[in-house]
């Protein structure tokens, strides 16, 4: 049994087992995986049951060894994720809003078009979005598509989480991929 601050649980999160494996400190927030990719792995864990949070752990190698700087590896992560959490349906205009221009963000870092967000024009830099924009946008996408998933809601979640390990590079072209 692990414990994770004062709650004793029967096995870790994914995160938790990747901070194990790379023999880093105890944490769901490994300093070896990217940001952006670590939010998605904590949103997809919290909005999964606990059937779905052990098959999420056989992907925490793939985690490891992620962490590396550049936009492109973010916005190719929210522009997935929030894709996915607009298709899904009933959204409130809130949601519907702050997504959107997250989508438009990411778009506009992975091809320079479209109109350019106001803050992009002030100090900002790749790890403020990585570390902090990117990650409550993947976090809110996920929740979005957890909240319509209805029955195969695992299963969706750990397919989505495994296209953000792809999007983002972690997942070799033709190499296995944990089922």
């Amino acid at each position: 049994m692990s414990e994770y601050g004062r709650v004793a649980r029967p096995e870790p999160c994914v995160m938790e087992l990747v901070s194990k494996l790379a023999r880093e400190p105890w944490t769901d927030r490994p300093t070896c995986v990217h940001p952006t990719l670590s939010a998605a792995a904590r949103a997809v864990h919290d909005h999964s049951s606990s059937a779905g949070r052990r098959a999420l752990l056989p992907l925490a190698p793939r985690f490891i060894d992620t962490a590396r700087p550049g936009l492109d590896l973010s916005a190719r992560v929210v522009a997935l994720c929030v894709s996915t959490a607009l298709t899904t349906g009933e959204l409130t205009g809130d949601e519907n809003a702050r997504l959107r221009k997250a989508h438009e963000t990411a778009l506009h870092l992975l091809t320079g078009e479209g109109a350019a967000r106001w803050w992009m024009r002030f100090s900002w830099s790749e790890p403020f979005y990585r570390t902090f924009l990117a990650t409550e946008q993947v976090a809110e996408s996920i929740a979005v598509t957890a909240r319509h998933a209805n029955g195969d809601r695992d299963l969706k979640l750990r397919q989505l989480l495994k296209q953000c390990l792809a999007a983002h590079g972690a997942l070799r072209p033709g190499a296995p991929t944990p089922s």
